[in-house]
């Protein structure tokens, strides 16, 4: 979202825009019912259209010797089982969690790539309440199958660390781990993301508005070295927007994996 003045620049005596929170807050596309409908929410609406529209093209209809859509399909889908959830939780256990972590996966990395699409440029995930309610779901996901796994008595033991042999710091350790699992695990699990995404687009937004404001007069030499860190910074975000998606993810499986295992 860019929101400067086009006719303003470094020397017509105005002051340089600079970005802030008010490029992360967009007006209602439409309102029903006191519902307030917007353009972060329908990029996220979208991320689900084009995620679930891929895959049910890539294998809807699977051949034995795939087509270039199905290829890629397979190789993304074989990236995450193999990649992420194989190596947190083996095959046996694992294989009932893929269609998830797939989902998951593609779903955080289509809301980041927004950023860097014409017109859309806007990264979903940098609106903190996309990615605590991804985390959430995550968080429910593992509290859930920690109870289920080790029944009440050996939940609790494992989520906050109890062991007798700890001795006398075994109360310190049990606030500890209570509250790293309990409170601290989600927030991290969500800010992370929000943090990378919502600072990279910043910087984005930053560089942008700054080529414009110099290109005027001597300026437009800055402008051109603002310009390059524009290109500079939106393949970085290229890097970056995988990598968030393949870290939260990669979080999610190590909690799941961490609910499924042995208390010792």
């Amino acid at each position: 979202m860019l929101a400067f003045e086009t006719d303003c620049h470094i020397f017509s005596g105005c002051g340089f825009d600079a970005p802030g929170l008010h490029n992360f807050v967009f007006k209602p596309l439409f309102t029903v019912g006191g519902f307030e409908f917007n353009k972060p929410m329908l990029l996220a609406l979208l991320s689900t259209v084009v995620v679930v529209g891929f895959f049910w093209a890539a294998f809807g209809k699977a051949k034995v010797v795939p087509g270039k859509l199905q290829m890629i399909g397979e190789a993304g889908y074989d990236f995450v089982r193999r990649g992420l959830v194989y190596d947190a939780l083996g095959k046996k256990e694992g294989d009932k969690y893929v269609p998830f972590m797939v989902s998951l996966f593609f779903f955080v990395w289509i809301m980041n790539l927004w950023s860097i699409i014409p017109v859309a440029a806007f990264p979903v995930t940098s609106v903190i309440a996309f990615p605590v309610g991804l985390a959430a779901i995550v968080y429910i996901l593992w509290v859930f199958l920690t109870f289920k796994k080790h029944g009440f008595v050996g939940a609790l033991k494992n989520i906050t660390g109890y062991d007798k042999s700890l001795g006398w710091v075994l109360p310190l350790i049990v606030v500890i781990e209570f509250l790293s699992n309990m409170i601290i695990r989600p927030f991290t699990h969500a800010v992370r993301l929000f943090a990378n995404m919502f600072a990279g687009h910043l910087l984005i937004l930053m560089f942008t508005i700054a080529s414009w404001y110099l290109l005027n007069g001597v300026g437009f030499v800055y402008a051109g070295a603002s310009f390059l860190m524009t290109l500079a910074m939106t393949a970085f975000e290229l890097f970056i927007q995988a990598v968030q998606a393949y870290v939260f993810v990669l979080l999610a499986c190590n909690y799941v994996q961490g609910a499924l295992a042995e208390h010792h």
